[in-house]
Protein backbone atom coordinates (compact mmCIF):
# COMPACT_ATOMS: atom_id res chain seq x y z
CA UNK A 1 0.00 0.00 0.00
CA UNK A 2 1.63 3.35 -0.77
CA UNK A 3 0.01 6.50 0.34
CA UNK A 4 0.29 9.89 -0.80
CA UNK A 5 0.05 13.53 0.68
CA UNK A 6 -2.53 15.20 -1.97
CA UNK A 7 -2.98 19.23 -1.65
CA UNK A 8 -6.76 20.53 -3.19
CA UNK A 9 -9.04 17.91 -2.26
CA UNK A 10 -12.25 19.15 -0.97
CA UNK A 11 -15.43 17.51 -1.66
CA UNK A 12 -16.66 14.00 -2.63
CA UNK A 13 -15.98 14.71 -6.85
CA UNK A 14 -12.59 14.97 -5.54
CA UNK A 15 -12.61 11.79 -4.16
CA UNK A 16 -14.76 10.18 -7.14
CA UNK A 17 -12.18 11.99 -9.57
CA UNK A 18 -8.55 10.71 -7.84
CA UNK A 19 -10.03 7.29 -7.45
CA UNK A 20 -11.62 7.29 -11.33
CA UNK A 21 -8.06 8.65 -12.77
CA UNK A 22 -6.51 5.27 -10.87
CA UNK A 23 -8.60 2.70 -11.61
CA UNK A 24 -8.90 4.08 -14.80
CA UNK A 25 -4.98 2.40 -15.28
CA UNK A 26 -5.87 -0.34 -12.75
CA UNK A 27 -9.30 -1.18 -12.29
CA UNK A 28 -8.39 -3.79 -9.50
CA UNK A 29 -6.65 -0.29 -7.54
CA UNK A 30 -7.91 -0.28 -4.06
CA UNK A 31 -7.88 3.96 -3.53
CA UNK A 32 -8.74 5.22 -0.17
CA UNK A 33 -9.42 9.10 0.13
CA UNK A 34 -9.13 10.69 3.64
CA UNK A 35 -10.60 14.45 3.08
CA UNK A 36 -9.67 15.39 6.81
CA UNK A 37 -5.75 14.73 6.06
CA UNK A 38 -5.18 15.03 2.67
CA UNK A 39 -4.00 11.35 2.28
CA UNK A 40 -4.25 8.87 -0.49
CA UNK A 41 -3.61 5.04 0.02
CA UNK A 42 -3.52 3.22 -2.95
CA UNK A 43 -2.89 -0.49 -3.10
CA UNK A 44 -1.75 -1.30 -6.71
CA UNK A 45 0.70 -2.82 -9.17
CA UNK A 46 0.94 1.16 -10.25
CA UNK A 47 4.48 2.59 -9.33
CA UNK A 48 4.26 5.68 -7.11
CA UNK A 49 5.62 7.82 -10.25
CA UNK A 50 2.92 6.46 -11.84
CA UNK A 51 0.25 7.37 -9.06
CA UNK A 52 1.38 10.91 -8.80
CA UNK A 53 1.26 11.73 -12.92
CA UNK A 54 -2.26 10.10 -12.78
CA UNK A 55 -3.23 12.27 -9.70
CA UNK A 56 -1.32 15.06 -10.67
CA UNK A 57 -3.22 15.01 -14.42
CA UNK A 58 -6.73 14.82 -12.88
CA UNK A 59 -5.70 18.31 -11.21
CA UNK A 60 -4.24 17.74 -7.46
CA UNK A 61 -0.65 18.90 -6.24
CA UNK A 62 0.97 15.24 -4.60
CA UNK A 63 3.22 16.70 -2.38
Amino acid sequence: MQTLNVVGMTCAHCVSAIKAAIQAQDAEAKVEVDLDSGRVQVDSVLSAAVLRALITEAGYVVS
